[in-house]
């Protein structure tokens, strides 16, 4: 597997694009472009680069407005971008640095410079993709956290409606869980939360669900494009799933073993609804399972 970075470099100038393509293919993976537009077209083709080198002058569209586009796009506006140009004034290397480039190398440039800064601005950029994820994560059970979770909905509420498309959450509380902790201590208790995170993550496995911790032992479950005979489907099963785990709880009100409630919805996201009432609807249908007995599912289609 090539798990070389992945580096753009825009030059309208060929030499240029040679020099700096031979300087740095030992090491990376290298993508040319020769004009603003051919860049933007590399830019966004999957997966983006890692990092872009990018000229200022150049005709049509201009290393400014190459910049622009990049910033003003949330899938690519954190990638880094270092000018290398012409243009050796402090003025422009300050302009460039508050469009926000990393970095501004001037030509004629030192290839070990130029090697070096690169190498820099990736390992920080790496070290901020960790930290991005680690700050996405819950740290018990190694699965999306709230944040992560309401980030990843606002996303796919907005694509849903553009596509006219249904959209289906489960939230998920673990029955009796005090007294869980309460007779079989915190450890046991942190046990049983990542036991029935494994159960939620191997049974959101469509590239856009998402199952997350929302928080103490409640779990959520975001199924695009689900209606809501499979989302209840997809829910009985995990519950059955999470009571087939047989973990005893003696001290349970519902069961001999741990179980679990869920409360779903499915709705067509509008401009007339977000994505709060798709969580407050889903929460509503949890008490209502709690409230029947809990070991339970209970859910609620708004489409009709």
């Amino acid at each position: 597997m090539d798990d070389k970075s992945k580096i753009l470099i825009v030059d309208d100038e060929r030499l240029n694009l040679n020099i700096l393509s031979d300087l740095l293919r030992p090491d990376y993976k290298v993508v040319l472009a020769k004009n603003g537009a051919q860049a933007m077209d590399r830019i966004n083709h999957e997966p983006p680069p890692d990092l872009i080198l990018l000229d200022v002058l150049m005709p049509d569209i201009d290393g400014y407005e190459v910049m622009r586009r990049i910033k003003e796009s949330e899938q690519t506006k954190n990638i880094p971008v270092i000018f290398i140009t012409a243009l050796n004034s402090k003025q422009d290397e300050a302009r460039g640095l508050e469009r926000g480039a990393v970095d501004y190398i001037r030509k004629p440039f030192h290839p070990p410079i130029v090697k070096a800064r690169i190498k820099n601005h990736l390992t920080i950029a790496r070290q901020r993709k960790l930290l991005e994820g680690l700050a996405n994560l819950d740290g018990l059970t190694e699965m999306p956290n709230r944040r992560s979770f309401e980030m990843a909905l606002e996303k796919e509420w907005r694509r849903c409606q553009r596509a006219g498309e249904v959209l289906s959450l489960v939230m998920l509380d673990v029955d009796c869980f005090k007294q869980y902790n309460d007779n079989y201590g915190h450890t046991s208790g942190d046990d049983v939360l990542r036991k029935v995170a494994r159960v939620l993550l191997k049974e959101a496995k469509r590239p856009a669900d998402i199952a997350a911790r929302y928080g103490g032992e409640e779990f959520v479950i975001m199924l695009p494009e689900t209606n809501a005979a499979g989302g209840r489907y997809i829910s009985e099963r995990i519950r059955s799933m999470i009571e087939a785990l047989d973990i005893p709880h003696e001290h349970s009100s519902v069961n001999r073993v741990l179980t679990t409630s869920l409360g779903g919805v499915t709705l067509l996201p509008s401009s007339a609804s977000d994505p709060q009432d798709l969580t407050v609807a889903a929460d509503s249908m949890l008490y209502e399972a709690k409230h029947r007995g809990r070991n339970q599912v209970c859910w609620t289609d708004l489409t009709l």
